[in-house]
């Protein structure tokens, strides 16, 4: 379907994912300078404060009319949500991007002045919680994606959703290409979502080690367990062996809790499986163009048969 109009100005229809600790300003503004759209956390800053201080920032580098987004958790143990929206809200940030819950007040407050809603998903029940509460939009997290991933195939998951919801899709999981984002849009996506490929990049803020450790890592490097933060993501098995962790013996955890998971994944570092195709540390505004480039080249193919 058509992208909303906050989204309409992208050169390429993909998103750098909000990546818990590593997106920040010169992230976010690099690639959306470069015609993707970037996010970030809203969590990642240390305060409310804070926040303010990075949406006020990234607005004011990037100028009036160029997509972006904040990503916020919607979820019991962050206790920063209210304060957080409001300051969303009051620089209308094109973008938001809802996890763990779907609430349609904080909907109706961000489409109140005329952002996106996007929220991601793992499963139909989600899905259809999300579009019941109004949302502009659905991120399919589907298996191989950083963070909190899901497990569906994105092939059976994209029909899915697409044959319950007209709205934006972007599908998640394993894409770090050109190719790649365009072969999310003939599967139906409206919208590829790159975590992991931007992790590794100059402008994001995880440190040279876990550049490094992302850029080495293969498939069976990547561990999806519930151990770290109560939510089943997908961790750098290094990363775990470097924290003390057994990865075939990982220990039981309780419930999510944003404070203890953001001790966390400090030193046990989140990546996704596509992190097998990725072999440098780019500065993102050459990743972008390179993205495009492929995208490009991988439709033309298509269309010469």
């Amino acid at each position: 379907m058509p992208l909303p109009p906050a989204l309409r100005a992208l050169r390429l229809p993909a998103i750098a994912a909000p990546m818990f600790l590593t997106s920040g300003p010169d992230l976010v503004v690099e690639v959306s300078r470069a015609g993707l759209m970037g996010s970030f956390p809203a969590l990642n800053c240390r305060s409310t404060e804070a926040l303010d201080g990075w949406l006020a920032e990234i607005a004011g580098r990037l100028g009036p009319g160029v997509p972006h987004g904040v990503n916020l958790i919607v979820h019991r143990s962050n206790p920063r949500l209210e304060a957080d929206l409001g300051r969303i809200v009051a620089h209308r940030v094109p973008v938001v991007i809802t996890s763990l819950g779907a609430v349609p007040d904080i909907v109706g407050a961000v489409r109140g002045y005329g952002g996106v809603v996007l929220h991601d998903v793992i499963g139909l029940r989600h899905a259809e919680k999300a579009v019941a509460a109004g949302v502009d939009g659905l991120i399919a997290v589907c298996a191989g994606a950083g963070g909190h991933a899901g497990t569906l195939s994105p092939f059976a998951f994209m029909a899915e959703l697409r044959a319950m919801f007209s709205g934006t899709i972007a599908l998640a999981g394993g894409i770090t290409t050109g190719a790649q984002i365009a072969a999310a849009r003939l599967m139906g996506a409206d919208l590829a979502y790159l975590g992991t490929r931007f992790l590794a990049t100059r402008e994001s803020l995880a440190s040279e080690a876990q550049k490094a450790m992302t850029a080495r890592a293969r498939t069976p490097d990547i561990i999806r367990t519930d151990a770290v933060s109560g939510v089943p993501a997908n961790f750098l098995r290094e990363s775990l062996i470097a924290a003390g962790l057994d990865p075939e013996a990982l220990p039981a955890h309780g419930a999510l809790d944003l404070a203890s998971e953001a001790r966390a994944w400090a030193t046990i570092w989140s990546a996704g499986q596509g992190a097998a195709t990725i072999r440098d540390i780019p500065a993102a505004a050459d990743l972008c163009a390179r993205l495009i480039a492929e995208h490009d080249a991988a439709i033309a193919a298509l269309r010469a048969g």
